[in-house]
């Protein structure tokens, strides 16, 4: 069985043995463990995993080629490309990656390379918004929603996720009209996490707001959290003429790679079906892998078109959504 580790001394990864396979992560314990578990029944490379809560990029940087770390596990298309940016990471390119992994999820030299996906969709009152007023992700800057919207700071890593993809479809002027639309249209000042804004669709604050799919898992299963989800649907508004948002939790492996061989190994182990529906049904993500089956709660809350634009591009548009956001003040 293979060992799960958190936030273990470096020393102690650093030691282990060859067959060994180091992992930093952002992704929680309890997500990892029944991949690893899986791997090392099935090759009996064992894993050791150090659960990070920040700064994994500083630390391999501070590392160098010292680190233990074969593998970085994170989310979001900021973090994955904050480390292949800072040249912590190593391209692969293997038969098995190319065939499980979708151009579009993936750096093109293969510095990184998404699991599972999350759409960032609107969650939307069940008794003040009718089904079929949400359309696209463009529509939300209309007057008609003045006062309706709540959102989480338009700086955080999800927000800016989303305006880097409009930037992808529109140009820096047409993104600059849209954050001000949405930011008049808003019920309140930006604040809280995603769950925080379905609150306070249940208390009657707003009637959308803007949140990743796997927040709707987390709140079902919670109790106090339950009566928020059942008080809103998922509503999958698109870029017009093309599909819903969605961004990653993604794997790299690191420049500084001590057990290469069985680091692909892992690597091409995550991204086939069988990993990838572990992954996605402890989450409530969705497989990258078309024709992966999902789970029965995620396949309850609808079906869509992802957006099929590349996640390479709207990573490079993370710097001027991070510029335009400022230049409204969207938090202020």
């Amino acid at each position: 069985m293979s060992t799960l580790r958190l936030a273990l001394p470096l020393t102690l990864l650093a030691t282990t043995a060859a067959a060994d396979v180091n992992v930093y992560s952002y992704r929680q314990p309890e997500l990892i463990a029944p991949l690893t578990e899986a791997f090392t029944a099935e090759t009996g490379i064992n894993v050791n995993v150090a659960y990070l809560e920040k700064g994994m990029t500083e630390r391999l940087k501070a590392e160098g080629d010292r680190s233990p770390a074969d593998v970085i596990l994170t989310v979001d298309i900021a973090r994955v490309t904050e480390a292949f940016e800072a040249g912590v990471t190593q391209p692969i390119m293997t038969d098995t990656l190319k065939e499980n992994i979708p151009a579009e999820f993936h750096e093109p030299e293969g510095h990184w390379w998404g699991l599972t996906t999350r759409a960032r969709i609107v969650y939307a009152s069940k008794e003040r918004v009718a089904e079929g007023e949400v359309t696209t992700y463009e529509d939300l800057a209309d007057p008609k929603w003045e006062g309706r919207i709540c959102t989480r700071s338009g700086l955080h890593t999800y927000m800016i996720g989303l305006t880097s993809a409009y930037l992808t479809h529109h140009t820096p002027e047409e993104a600059t009209a849209w954050l001000e639309g949405l930011k008049s249209n808003l019920a309140r000042k930006p604040q809280g996490n995603d769950r925080a804004q379905v609150k306070a669709i249940w208390a009657g604050e707003c009637d959308i707001s803007l949140g990743n799919t796997y927040y709707m898992g987390e709140m079902l299963a919670d109790e106090e959290q339950r009566e928020w989800a059942n008080s809103v649907r998922l509503d999958f508004p698109v870029f017009e003429g093309h599909g819903t948002h969605v961004n990653i939790s993604g794997v790299s492996l690191t420049k500084a790679s001590k057990n290469k061989e069985e680091a692909i190994q892992f690597i091409e182990f995550l991204s086939s079906p069988k990993a990838q529906s572990i992954y996605a049904e402890a989450n409530s993500e969705y497989p990258i892998k078309p024709g992966v089956e999902i789970s029965e709660l995620v396949a309850s809350w609808g079906s869509f078109t992802p957006d099929d634009i590349s996640l390479a591009d709207i990573a490079a548009n993370r710097a001027e959504a991070v510029r335009l956001t400022e230049a409204v003040d969207y938090d202020g």
